[in-house]
């Protein structure tokens, strides 16, 4: 696997866009598309835009496939997929929380379950527009600003982000409290006007 990834590294931003489509499509991979757009920003900054570019059209790529193929296969699919354990809780999670489950671990370079939360996107009925906009809203920002930090900080990107896991975990923690009291607020004000 290393070749194979190695052999990416050399395609540049086109190996980032490979990666990403696999990735988000459900392969499991050795190597990140964090990683990669971070490494092809290091050695090429004045490609780091379009490294970060590519990775958010295959990861948008790779993110539809999996909701199209879980939205063909219906509840049937997703019950085989999450009927125990782990998977049922993130199932769960998606339907109290919705597409903030989607939202914050596409927007974090921390690793964190999103194949779940896809899968529950399609089988459910989400409207594909509504999910295609919310992963480019956290794909666009995360691999943006991990193509600038490649770009200024080179190879010690993976070390800064290291350092600063705990304050992503909390930012994150944040966001998804206000996302969740503003849907909730949303939800009220709708059913308010609505009486």
């Amino acid at each position: 696997m290393k070749n194979f990834v190695d052999y990416l590294i050399s395609w540049g931003p086109w190996g980032v866009l490979i990666l990403a489509i696999l990735d988000s499509a459900g392969i499991p991979l050795p190597a990140g598309v964090d990683a990669l757009v971070t490494v092809v920003a290091a050695l090429e900054p004045g490609r780091a835009y379009f490294a970060a570019s590519l990775a958010t059209v295959g990861s948008l790529a790779g993110c539809m496939f999996l909701y199209y193929l879980a939205r063909k296969g219906g509840e049937r699919y997703l019950d085989r997929h999450t009927a125990t354990g782990r998977g049922r809780k993130l199932r769960g999670w998606f339907m109290r929380y919705g597409m903030i489950t989607v939202f914050i671990p596409a927007l974090l370079p921390i690793p964190l379950p999103l194949k779940v939360f896809i899968l529950s996107a399609g089988a459910l009925g989400v409207k594909p527009w509504t999910f295609a906009g919310v992963v480019l809203a956290a794909r666009i920002p995360r691999y943006f600003g991990l193509a600038w930090l490649g770009a200024k900080l080179g190879y010690n990107s993976a070390a800064w982000l290291k350092d600063h896991s705990k304050e992503l975990l909390l930012a994150a923690a944040l966001l998804a409290a206000a996302l969740f009291l503003l849907v909730k607020l949303a939800g009220r004000r709708r059913a308010a006007t609505s009486v």
